[in-house]
């Protein structure tokens, strides 16, 4: 690519009407504080970038956590809302639609500006980025990425959701800000949960090997996208459905399917453990425009060699009964309070356990990926991009122009290829048929597999 991609402008967007509003952030959120979330949505033809600029503008005025900054306040970490801004840059790139699709997921991709997550908790930097890149064939990539402290994929949605509004002028979402995370799910939480916290202590050991963990994750994992068709997905139900003998979703099958296939190739016939985040503004009756990680898990165990069908069904089961079973705020509040609030940096997630190969999988799918728009202009492909790159991590949302579906996954890079090789894509695809017609983008992608 010689001197490409060429930076053309850098501006720090802003809201004029700053709040000042404070966010106490509650015990998920600062969970998540040394992670952020990077995605990129693709447009076959770009957006005029100025109308683009003003509209986030005034976006943030409608959801302005985006635009302020962390601090720490004795052992509570904090969102200030005082209208710092997000920075924005602008890019030339020589790079057709396709080309810049396949590379999305590549550490060097250049279409993302990553936030360092753990310095922006000192208040130095931004909680959103956005980077535009305008590409040769006159599409456009647009990567954001924020800092988990401030929301789950719902929140960033809601963000997108109002600054597509204010571009086409359409109504605002509505969107609430809870000044004291926990103390506002305290009011809808159940006397009793779970009882099995979504995190856990380490001691030094272990916090060192996962360390490494981190430090080596970029050279020892790699990530692989799945495109499964329409038709594909159908058929996959029906033959579930069909084992199963009782109503499954598509996020049971795929998921069931995924891990089943990623286990077969692996060759683990231990029990291992599944985690999958749930966002529990439905199940709590919380409003669906209220921001922050409103999030708790489900863990479910897998033994070797299980159907795929039996895990789906067992997926469907705990989604059924998820408050009675699975829900673990309260047993998060109670368990921080019998270690003390400052030990909570000791803790690590029950998801991220590379040692047991826990796998998660996150369902990004229904909350409105492709139901954006600016200048009436449709994305045509919404993914994860590559920030921190930890093993046995997933994603599952709507694929290539809002059809079938996209699963992105980071996997240690002998298993990657194994996911990649014939027998791989065999038992992926086992439900694809000669005949299915994919969508051009999806075919153009070499490393879609």
């Amino acid at each position: 690519m010689g001197a490409w991609p060429q930076l053309r402008e850098t501006r720090t967007v802003g809201s004029e009407r700053a709040p000042g509003t404070v966010i106490r952030c509650g015990v998920v959120d600062t969970m998540l504080a040394d992670l952020a979330v990077s995605v990129v949505y693709f447009f076959e033809k770009a957006p005029h970038q100025e109308v683009l600029a003003l509209g986030l503008a005034r976006a943030l005025e409608h959801v302005p956590v985006f635009a302020g900054r962390l601090r720490t306040v004795e052992d509570r970490l904090e969102i200030v809302c005082d209208g710092s801004g997000v920075p924005v840059s602008s890019y030339d790139v020589d790079e057709t639609l396709a080309e810049a699709m396949a590379r999305v997921t590549l550490p060097g991709a250049d279409l993302v500006d990553h936030i360092d997550a753990t310095r922006a908790r000192t208040g130095d930097l931004p909680l959103l980025t956005v980077r535009i890149s305008r590409l040769a064939d006159g599409g456009m990539a647009l990567g954001c990425c924020w800092h988990h402290a401030v929301g789950d994929i719902q929140s960033f949605m809601l963000l997108m959701r109002t600054w597509s509004a204010v571009v086409d002028g359409r109504p605002l979402p509505e969107v609430l800000l809870v000044e004291d995370q926990d103390a506002n799910l305290d009011r809808v939480l159940p006397a009793e949960d779970s009882g099995r916290p979504g995190f856990r202590l380490v001691d030094a050991e272990e916090a060192a090997f996962l360390a490494r963990e981190v430090e080596v994750s970029g050279r020892a994992n790699r990530t692989v996208q799945v495109y499964f068709g329409d038709e594909e997905i159908r058929r996959m139900k029906e033959d579930f459905i069909g084992e199963a003998g009782r109503k499954l979703s598509t996020g049971d099958v795929l998921g069931a399917h995924v891990v089943s296939c990623v286990r077969r190739l692996d060759g683990d016939e231990e029990t291992r453990w599944l985690t999958l985040p749930v966002n529990v503004r439905r199940p709590l009756d919380l409003p669906p425009g209220t921001i922050g990680n409103l999030l708790s898990e489900i863990h479910l165990p897998v033994p070797g060699g299980s159907a795929p069908y039996r895990l789906a069904v067992d997926i469907r089961e705990a989604i059924e009964d998820f408050t009675g079973t699975h829900l673990n705020l309260r047993a998060n509040t109670d368990f921080l309070r019998g270690i003390g609030r400052a030990r909570l940096a000791e803790c690590v997630p029950l998801g991220f356990d590379p040692a047991q190969r826990r796998f998660t999988v996150s369902s990004w799918s229904r909350f409105g990926a492709y139901e954006i728009s600016f200048q009436g202009r449709q994305p045509v492909f919404f993914s994860p991009a590559a920030n921190l790159q930890l093993p046995w991590v997933s994603w599952l949302v709507e694929g290539v122009a809002n059809t079938g579906a996209l699963w992105t996954a980071v996997l240690p890079a002998r298993l990657a290829a194994k996911l990649r090789g014939q027998e791989g894509r065999a038992l992926l695809h086992r439900f694809r048929a000669p005949e299915d017609v994919l969508p051009a983008l999806a075919s153009a992608q070499r490393k879609l597999l």
